[in-house]
């Protein structure tokens, strides 16, 4: 009987607080071989520090990303570095980044001291006129931190203090600070609810960087603002990334894969069109479970749309739900998307590395060269997020085709899953039914 490596829990690297007893298990597990390790991370470099990913995708696939190194991975995979660059030029990218990030902060500061002062807010601070909210509540989360003994903090009443710093006298606010000062408590009500159950949103300076985060976000994105699910999304930064500015960007490099489901215009909100495409999808490769969903009156697919917002962060382990976005990165791997992300003022810098960028299509993700070798013309190809989900209907089809009479059935059974779904299988499931997608798509075309 041959010995079969069970692997290492990754648990003690995502610690849950004592005493909670609800938080799903985690199935991930660090496997000599399979898990991308430092030293396998390490022999990807040149002497100058480029990188060849096509040592590490299949490696990424295969048993995840160890996570001692998954911050500095995840940097590469979300398009925040090119893996053409050198050493020397990252550390000088970093640094630009990390001094725009604190312009931007100290924007957001003299607009509302609170940002960096290792606190935030839950009540709102304005109304949507734009004038302030005195309540006791507001007066007491917006307290300065005076250390004189007449401090909001300390009677639980207003001084002129807090009073003034909710007063604006440079003149009328802006429509944009408005709406950014709106988003504020809403931002801080969420950060207290994320991952509550993990050990490192215990210290207030955690909870507090995540609140100062999604806050300068929020003001440099004033087209999506913010909008609940973030903070989930926003989350695992701040806990992979030790340095607040890094953190950000690799948020803000994840936001660009996602704003537009976030994005409202009219009537509409962003991710109604991976529903619609969702729907389209279920029809192909399982019509008899979209009729009965239809049926239901669930054709819109609204009953995933948490699954496409947060990418199945309620659906999985907080272990297991980093193991699933690293795949999925990896399956999607794009070796040109630090090119794409480049802002157009950096046009000049574009044309002169474009002579490095990526000719084979081996250098890409193996979800990404299945488009391309499909020859199926797409303005925006679909997210493997959406064949995810698909995977997941799927995978429940019996189940929903026998027990769902309703929608609120539906919900129930979908939200049963949470905790014991497997990332790998579901993953694996997704490419399987891409494959059979594109092969209908092919026949359309």
């Amino acid at each position: 009987m041959m010995w079969r490596d069970h692997g290492q829990s990754a648990d003690s690297y995502y610690q849950v607080k004592p005493g909670v007893t609800d938080a799903p298990k985690t199935k991930f597990r660090i496997k000599a071989g399979r898990t991308l390790s430092s030293r396998k991370w390490q022999s990807a470099f040149s002497p100058e520090g480029q990188v060849d990913f096509t040592k590490i995708l299949s490696r990424i696939h295969r048993g995840g990303i160890h996570p001692s190194i998954r911050g500095e991975v995840w940097e590469f995979l979300l398009g925040c570095y090119n893996p053409n660059s050198t050493f020397d030029e990252r550390l000088q990218i970093q640094e630009q980044r990390r001094v725009q990030y604190a312009l931007w902060k100290e924007d957001c500061r003299q607009m509302f001291p609170l940002i960096g002062s290792g606190r935030f807010i839950t009540a709102p601070i304005i109304n949507d006129n734009g004038e302030p909210v005195l309540d006791p509540l507001v007066l007491l989360e917006t307290n300065m931190g005076n250390d004189t003994g007449g401090s909001a903090e300390n009677t639980g009443h207003p001084n002129a203090t807090t009073i003034e710093n909710l007063r604006r006298d440079n003149g009328p606010m802006s429509q944009k600070e408005i709406q950014w000062k709106l988003h504020l408590h809403q931002i801080g009500l969420d950060v207290k609810r994320t991952d509550r159950a993990l050990l490192f949103f215990e210290k207030q300076e955690n909870l507090s960087k995540l609140w100062d985060i999604l806050s300068v976000y929020a003001w440099i994105d004033g087209d999506v603002g913010y909008c609940q699910g973030m903070s989930d999304l926003c989350s695992p930064m701040i806990i992979l990334l030790d340095n607040e500015a890094d953190a950000f960007w690799c948020f803000e490099r994840l936001m660009r894969r996602l704003r537009g489901n976030f994005r409202a215009t009219g009537r509409s909100i962003g991710v109604e069109a991976q529903l619609s495409n969702l729907s389209a999808i279920t029809q192909v490769v399982d019509p008899k479970l979209h009729q009965h969903l239809d049926t239901l009156g669930g054709g819109d697919y609204l009953f995933a749309i948490r699954m496409l917002m947060v990418l199945f962060r309620r659906e999985f382990s907080f272990g297991d739900s980093l193991y699933l976005w690293e795949m999925m990165w990896a399956l999607e791997y794009d070796p040109d998307l630090y090119y794409v992300y480049q802002d157009s003022d950096s046009a000049s810098e574009i044309t002169d590395a474009s002579k490095s960028r990526t000719k084979s299509i081996r250098h890409y993700g193996k979800f990404e060269r299945e488009n391309l070798k499909s020859g199926v013309k797409e303005e925006a190809p679909l997210p493997i997020s959406v064949f995810l989900v698909v995977s997941v209907l799927k995978d429940k089809s019996p189940k929903l085709l026998k027990e769902a009479r309703g929608l609120d059935d539906v919900v129930k059974i979908l939200n049963d899953i949470a905790g014991d779904l497997d990332a790998k299988k579901a993953c694996v499931n997704a490419m399987k039914l891409h494959k059979k997608y594109l092969k209908q798509q092919a026949k359309k075309s």
